[in-house]
């Protein structure tokens, strides 16, 4: 079912003015609710306590806070940079916000702040799985001029703490197991990642969440219950600290593929040439070296 909703800006800060700035909490109904710093370097959420009963009206409810400037003055809110809402539709999970031109006059690293916001936002509810941007009926591209698409929470990752700072897009390569669990394949993944996040944990913890499931015949290459340690970069070498739960076998993928698929991964990247793995601060006694560099004998395709 489609449903469509529009909201003037100016009925949406007299409508909801007090409840997007700082009502008093209770036990139920608290949303988390971004906005972008005036610097535009990151968002930080602010609290909100859900008035709205049906998922419709909480739907506006949360784009109405969006749309009012929040009470603390060195944030913004997102729907009010500069560009106009021109409506919103909802279909089975599936929510595509409008809006006018003005959008792509936002600076790359403010859209993308705006995104994280809207979409962090907005996919809390249960009604809500993916959110897409169009202007004016036209769908939204990057500064690459590709399509933006639809997105989810998980597309923007956050730092431990309550701010999420500026966004940068990565692109890295890594290296999930065939179904015999015995071979790597390469997968390139692109995503937007908080600049407080080093990339190489970042590619951890992307091996660790597994395949998108985008791509058959790819399974995960790193038992996905393994916590991180730490993640480090010196003189080339990465220092990769997990979990015992790292060295239990899931899917038929020994602990030696797993080993690779971190080692061939980080060292995609520019700044790692050899990657060394402990578990909780030591090199396991049966790890065939202190030190591993890229394998690609273990390497394989789809096609084969």
């Amino acid at each position: 079912m489609k449903k469509q909703l529009r909201i003037l800006p100016v009925l949406a800060a007299v409508l909801l003015f007090a409840a997007c700035s700082g009502k008093e909490e209770d036990d139920g109904n608290v949303y988390q609710v971004y906005y972008v710093s005036n610097s535009e370097t990151k968002v930080e959420m602010h609290s909100h306590v859900m008035e709205a009963v049906s998922p419709e009206e909480q739907l506006k409810e949360l784009i109405i806070c969006l749309s009012t400037e929040p009470e603390k003055l060195e944030y913004k809110a997102p729907f009010a940079m500069g560009f106009q809402v021109l409506g919103t539709m909802l279909e089975g999970g599936n929510l595509q916000i409008d809006v006018d031109a003005a959008y792509r006059e936002l600076p790359p690293i403010t859209e993308i702040l705006v995104r994280a916001a809207v979409v962090r936002t907005l996919t809390q509810l249960p009604q809500v799985s993916l959110v897409m941007i169009t202007v004016e009926g036209s769908p939204l591209l990057d500064k690459k001029e590709n399509t933006v698409g639809w997105m989810n929470a998980e597309q923007f990752i956050d730092n431990d703490g309550n701010e999420i700072n500026t966004y940068e897009e990565a692109r890295v390569r890594l290296y999930f197991a065939d179904e015999s669990g015995t071979k790597l394949i390469a997968a390139d993944r692109e995503k937007h990642y908080s600049t407080n996040t080093p990339l190489e944990r970042f590619v951890v913890e992307e091996l660790i969440a597994g395949p998108s499931g985008r791509i058959e015949g790819l399974f995960p290459s790193v038992n996905p219950g393994t916590k991180i340690v730490s993640v480090m970069t010196k003189d080339g070498i990465c220092y990769v600290n997990l979990d015992e739960t790292f060295l239990a076998v899931v899917n038929n993928v020994s602990t030696d593929v797993s080993v690779y698929a971190i080692v061939n991964s980080l060292v995609e990247l520019s700044s790692v040439n050899k990657v060394q793995i402990m578990i909780n601060g030591e090199v396991p006694s049966n790890f065939s070296t202190p030190t591993y560099e890229r394998n690609l004998d273990i390497v394989t395709t789809l096609d084969n």
